[in-house]
């Protein structure tokens, strides 16, 4: 069975996510969160998107997403390509990291913008990993 097609269109908001395979560590190190949000910063470049919100997780990711261009497609495939290159490399691995196609899902900018970025910056309070999301070094 095909997977659906991405909606894409200029001026989109999403939730995007993506978790490792059987839902084990993408990030490892330090570095590697480090390195992440370089990609990141380099895909805002690239492609024009806007990031919005994130939270890196040992296991997965979320980010709050605009693309003015309509190109989530490019922007996913440089980011998760990128980054699994890198820790193919330095981890001497091959094959996927993450589990799948991220996950993006279209969000209503008016009525779900505030929720949405909530609810991601308190993941690391909701998984006990911090008290407060501003001590959590991995966010926006």
């Amino acid at each position: 069975m095909a997977r659906p097609l991405r909606i894409e269109y200029a001026g989109a908001f999403y939730h995007v996510t993506a978790r490792g395979n059987d839902r084990k560590k993408i990030f490892f190190t330090q570095r590697d969160y480090a390195r992440f949000k370089e990609y990141l910063s380099i895909a805002r470049e690239r492609f024009g998107s806007v990031l919005h919100a994130y939270v890196l997780m040992g296991n997965h990711y979320h980010l709050l997403l605009e693309t003015p261009e309509g190109n989530l497609v490019q922007v996913m495939h440089y980011l998760n390509g990128s980054y699994t290159t890198y820790i193919n490399v330095k981890r001497k691995r091959s094959g996927h990291l993450f589990k799948g196609r991220d996950n993006s899902i279209v969000i209503d900018k008016d009525s779900y913008l505030l929720t949405l970025s909530r609810y991601i910056h308190l993941t690391p309070v909701r998984a006990k990993i911090k008290e407060r999301p501003a001590d959590y070094p991995h966010s926006s």
